[in-house]
């Protein structure tokens, strides 16, 4: 299958201007300016018209319950797992898939078998093994083994730090854990990375910090999210950014104004990414540590901050995008996704003026048309 998009307006995400976007099966061959008829001579070739119109890479999210999460509450307040037409109709088409508090009832055979699944649905996907807890529930018995021997599990987490829910490791065990996961990325290509949940108590950040100036740790093999809990935190993210770490942003109602806050502390842009925690729960506790709400985070709300973050003063649709495409795939190491250029995966965005998703392909297949999603799970 060979698709020539013509004359959209690319960002790639750096802004390229008006050009064509070649593709061929799962892959961007070319883009610049590509002669009609170099096209409409070959075997299932289609040209469309995307002049007027926006292109930008598919959306990476480095965090999402695709199995479910919550459990806090108890057993009747497990989330259901993700629906793959949820998952495009925002924009996304590749997610690391994580399980939070629950490591429990919640397994990595039940959380590969989900990612196995939306791959087969039509998007691209990788899990982290272990949970919030320390040591680490694993698939295979330790996590240097799955992140090596597993090809979906390019790290470990989400592992609480600073939260009641947290397992309370030592700075020691926390060294141990990251070194597993980074010797793993090491022998395996991967990126090795600890994903850290990060909790409202007051240490924040604490543990990183130490992790990173008493023992020697890559930096970038620490990726610290939920960054935005307090003023405190996120100042303290900006610190942990600048010694080399990758700390993400949890989308929600305030994100561009998170953004805006982080830019000013002198946050490095290049080392932030946005997630959207998507199916897993949100809670809400008393001073008691009692659960008096709860509700679900949405993958929507991801997409819809990254056009708000683009509107703050400063900043442009470049700089918005590569918070969900360049920055993620490179703290991910995931050097064919996150880009439009010629030999990345076709995960393309079309959207126009209200930023309304007109066509959206992944890997060269078109999820996404005129809003709707075009792929939908077996039940759904």
């Amino acid at each position: 299958m060979v698709i020539l998009l013509q004359g959209a307006e690319v960002f790639a995400p750096e802004r390229l201007g008006q050009q064509d976007i070649l593709i061929e099966g799962q892959q961007i061959t070319y883009i610049g300016e590509v002669p009609v008829e170099a096209v409409t001579d070959l075997p299932h070739a289609s040209v469309i018209d995307a002049r007027g119109l926006t292109a930008v890479p598919g959306f990476i999210d480095p965090h999402v319950h695709i199995a479910g999460g919550g459990g806090e509450g108890g057993y009747a307040n497990r989330t259901p797992e993700i629906l793959v037409s949820d998952i495009v109709s925002a924009g996304v088409t590749t997610v690391v898939g994580c399980l939070g508090t629950d490591g429990v009832t919640r397994s990595h055979a039940d959380l590969l078998a989900k990612a196995r699944a939306l791959e087969a649905d039509g998007i691209s996907t990788y899990i982290y093994t272990g949970s919030y807890q320390v040591p680490a529930r694993t698939l295979t018995g330790t996590v240097v083994d799955d992140v090596v021997l597993i090809d979906k599990v390019i790290g470990v987490g989400e592992v609480a730090i600073s939260d009641r829910r947290s397992f309370q490791p030592t700075v020691e065990a926390l060294a141990e854990l990251v070194s597993h996961s980074h010797v793993g990325g090491l022998l395996s290509g991967k990126a090795g990375v600890t994903h850290f949940h990060v909790g409202p108590y007051w240490s924040r950040l604490a543990p990183l910090h130490r992790l990173l100036d008493e023992y020697p740790i890559a930096p970038q093999a620490v990726y610290a999210t939920h960054i935005t809990r307090s003023t405190e935190l996120l100042a303290d993210a900006v610190s942990l950014a600048a010694k080399g770490a990758t700390v993400d942003m949890t989308a929600g109602s305030t994100t561009a104004e998170s953004v805006r806050d982080y830019i000013e502390l002198g946050g490095d842009l290049t080392r932030l990414t946005l997630s959207s925690d998507a199916n897993g729960s949100l809670p809400e506790f008393d001073a008691h540590g009692r659960l008096i709400g709860l509700e679900v985070a949405k993958q929507a709300t991801l997409f819809e901050q990254v056009w708000e973050c683009a509107e703050l003063p400063g900043m442009d649709l470049s700089q918005a995008l590569s918070l969900v495409t360049s920055n993620t795939a490179d703290a991910l190491v995931l050097g064919h996704k996150g880009r439009l250029r010629s030999g990345c995966d076709a995960d393309v965005l079309l959207t126009d003026d209200e930023h309304t998703i007109r066509l959206a392909f992944s890997r060269g297949r078109e999820i996404v048309r005129d809003g709707e999603p075009q792929i939908r799970g077996t039940f759904e």
